[in-house]
């Protein structure tokens, strides 16, 4: 993919969820349940985070863009650097904020100015709910990380590499960023097999993570050949099946296309991803600016 294309990738990306952080439309990401019969409360909790982890956000941090938990998969201890590549209104980053507490710190990085503003603004809230001053929103995209090589303990990212034109050079920079035996811990939607041409070629369906994402094993190559290792990599089906069942708007879309007899659960699989930078870690790129 060329520049120009990446450049339109963004765009119609930063658009969508521009419209999603105004309240201009009210479904966007394929994990969106808000379109469907089941609350971003109901669902959250359908994929593994806690009533009190959920009660305690700020209200309207918690926008139903997940298709994971990967704040638990990290296991996040006190005063670790926890980084959310595309964290959005900062769901994931105040839960994480809690968890590594007042000597931790956790940044949020996102591409969409509308979403680091509602971010930002959730941040006040979080503040005066917790006492706690450890969270940050910076402007920016993934493939090109407002952040300083080799400083953060854990990188973690909600369904958002999907959404990347460049992904090796996410990878890449997760890779710079970490700490020597830093971690990943991401939760993201990758395919088991090719989609049908019509979704693929669906502006909402790219918008929504799923005409993004690339195979299983096209994951863990980009993991390893930017220099992480570790990696293990666990398919969860059972949740794309699920927004069939919930009556998702793009996911009844998506079936309408696929062949009879199929289900989305068939060609699309949200991922659980682990993976570390080793002790001694040779930087096969340029450092980035």
């Amino acid at each position: 993919m060329n520049d120009n294309k990446h450049e339109t990738v963004r765009d119609k990306v930063r658009e969508g969820y521009a419209r999603i952080a105004t309240g201009d439309a009210s479904c966007c990401c394929a994990a969106s349940t808000c379109c469907g019969t089941a609350s971003p409360a109901e669902f959250a909790q359908r994929i593994g985070y806690s009533p009190e982890e959920l009660a305690a956000l700020p209200e309207g941090a918690n926008m139903g863009l997940s298709c994971g938990n990967p704040t638990a998969l990290a296991a996040l201890k006190p005063g670790e650097v926890v980084l959310d590549l595309g964290c959005g209104a900062g769901f994931d980053v105040f839960i994480a904020g809690r968890r590594v507490g007042p000597t931790g710190r956790v940044i949020g990085v996102d591409m969409t100015p509308e979403m680091i503003s509602r971010a930002r603004r959730n941040a006040q809230v979080y503040r005066e709910q917790t006492g706690l001053d450890n969270v940050e929103f910076r402007l920016g995209e993934i493939e090109h990380l407002p952040v300083a090589d080799a400083s953060v303990d854990v990188v973690i990212s909600n369904c958002v590499i999907n959404l990347s034109p460049d992904k090796p050079q996410v990878w890449r920079e997760i890779a710079r960023v970490l700490k020597p035996g830093g971690r990943v811990a991401i939760t993201d939607l990758a395919l088991l097999r090719p989609l049908p041409p019509a979704i693929a070629e669906s502006v909402q369906a790219l918008v929504g993570c799923i005409a993004g994402a690339v195979p299983v094993s096209e994951t863990e190559r980009m993991a390893r050949e930017a220099g992480l290792v570790d990696i293990v990599l666990t398919p969860r089906s059972d949740y794309v099946d699920s927004m069939a069942e919930w009556q998702d708007q793009l996911y009844r879309e998506i079936i309408a296309h696929l062949p009879p007899g199929t289900k989305p659960g068939d060609y699309i699989t949200s991922l659980e991803i682990t993976a570390r930078k080793p002790a001694a870690f040779w930087n096969r790129t340029p450092t980035s600016p």
